[in-house]
């Protein structure tokens, strides 16, 4: 008879490649899943009876600004109690490093945290933290194009001179030598609004050697999205690396009902290259208040304000009505500050969310105090109402898009498949109840119906709540290309 650290019995396992389920044991042992079958003849030090319950890989999230929150809140309970046992780090052009600030961080790095967070010149000094932190998840990490500039660049409104871009690339390539997965950009955002298409080609050249990955938040959500979806789509293919369009989305109510032109393009793309995407399930997104973003029309609601912080929770239109101004002269004294945006058709997400090219990320923000829900609700949120209730996608599909997919997209090796001797990151939850239950009112709640949860083998949450055994790893970037 075997001997295993853990033995799980009688789970109704998805595997996460989208094939259905079977009943199955699986036994764990030195962090890894040692067998799998039905009636395993093993003795464990830890049996769990996992009878009417479904064991899936552990979440990966693919789209989050947990940069710093794996270092200074290694607990990782927003994301550890929905069962996301892995998180991408370093998204929309910002990351923690290779960072060297002359002053405040520029807008919109500072959603990972004031100056003193950014503490890490080099990508090396960033896994270093990490792995002393241990945090309760996996971290891999993207290195983000804003963050570059800054390091190298006097002012962030202009495009890059060459000695720029050489130095940046430069720091890209000791990161991607250390393991990242990729580049990623946030071009909308004024810091990195003014980079040509040039200054984008030049920085991803180093990429399709290292089979890593460009993803982006592309130049435009709104009006002028496909021109934005053309310029991710070019770099892609004249760099011969695979694009991930960050939190796809018809934002601006001027934008609704143009998803299917959107997904078209993306198809199109597919056609020639490696091309996907992510999306949260929520008709409203989060960040810093952009003045461009004001729009009457739209509810907007400030999560934090510097100069003025006993607004936060208030509408904009709340705050202005008070102050006897237009939303935008409010938002003008309102900056730096936070904001959650209702700009986005339900219907054009429900779209984006069940095609096949689309992963489930939460872009949640960690150091917002007043977060959007998606923080902590996210992948429960995609299991229980789109799935279970609104029949968007099986189960199957739905477990895919957060474990088998992002592993392969993103070359993260031995993780989001239950296969032997692949890292023992597991979530078992109860399919008739998992529910989100975080709110706009009350966004900081823990999701129903997660039962259990393992990080490299150890049990690090249950129904209970947080077990306090933090077993997380740095995971870095595999050698296997994406291919179509």
């Amino acid at each position: 008879m075997m001997t295993c650290d853990t033995l799980i019995r009688n789970a109704r396992v998805l595997d996460g490649s989208g094939a259905e389920a079977d009943i199955l044991d699986i036994a764990l042992r030195d962090g890894h899943i040692d067998q799998i079958g039905p009636s395993l003849d093993c003795r464990a030090s830890k049996l769990v009876d996992a009878s009417g319950l479904v064991l899936a890989p552990g979440f990966i999230d693919v789209h989050t600004h947990d940069d710093t929150a794996v270092i200074r809140t290694p607990a990782m309970l927003p994301k550890l109690s929905q069962g996301v046992t892995t998180v991408i780090v370093g998204n929309c052009g910002i990351s923690a490093s290779p960072v060297r600030l002359r002053g405040e961080p520029p807008d919109p790095m500072n959603l990972l945290g004031d100056a003193d967070a950014f503490c890490y010149p080099t990508f090396a000094a960033y896994l270093d933290a990490v792995r002393v932190a241990r945090p309760a998840v996996n971290v891999a990490a993207l290195i983000g194009h804003t963050a570059l500039r800054n390091n190298h660049m006097d002012s962030l409104d202009r495009t890059a001179s060459g000695a720029e871009i050489e130095a940046m690339r430069d720091q890209l390539q000791e990161a991607l030598d250390g393991g990242a997965l990729g580049l990623s950009s946030g071009l909308a955002y004024l810091s990195a609004n003014a980079a040509s298409t040039g200054e984008m080609l030049a920085l991803a050249q180093p990429l399709a050697a290292a089979h890593a990955v460009y993803a982006t938040h592309m130049r435009c959500e709104t009006e002028e999205i496909l021109d934005a979806m053309h310029e991710a789509f070019e770099i892609g293919r004249m760099s011969r690396v695979p694009v991930v369009v960050s939190h796809l989305k018809c934002a601006g109510i001027a934008n609704w009902g143009r998803s299917g032109e959107v997904l078209h393009a993306l198809e199109h793309a597919q056609q020639t290259q490696p091309a996907g995407c992510d999306c949260y399930p929520y008709a409203a997104g989060s960040s810093t208040l952009d003045l461009r973003q004001v729009d009457e029309r739209v509810q907007i609601t400030i999560t934090w304000s510097i100069p003025h912080p006993e607004v936060a929770g208030q509408s904009l239109a709340q705050i202005a009505s008070a102050w006897n101004v237009s939303q935008l002269d409010a938002a003008k004294r309102l900056r730096p500050a936070g904001a959650i945006y209702h700009s986005i058709s339900e219907e054009d997400m429900r779209r984006i969310l069940r095609h096949p090219a689309t992963m489930i990320g939460s872009d949640g923000l960690p150091n917002d105090p007043r977060p959007h829900p998606r923080l902590w609700g996210t992948f429960p949120r995609v299991l229980g109402r789109y799935c279970r209730e609104e029949k968007l996608f099986s189960l199957p599909v739905a477990v895919h898009k957060m474990t088998g997919m992002p592993a392969q997209r993103f070359g993260l090796a031995g993780r989001g498949l239950i296969r032997k001797g692949f890292g023992a990151d597991l979530v078992l939850f109860d399919p008739e109840n998992i529910a989100d239950t975080a709110t706009f009112t009350c966004p900081v709640s823990a999701a129903k119906g997660i039962v259990a949860v393992w990080v490299n083998g150890v049990l690090s949450y249950t129904a209970d709540g947080a077990t306090g055994n933090r077993a997380g790893q740095f995971l870095p970037r595999g050698t296997t290309a994406w291919i179509q």
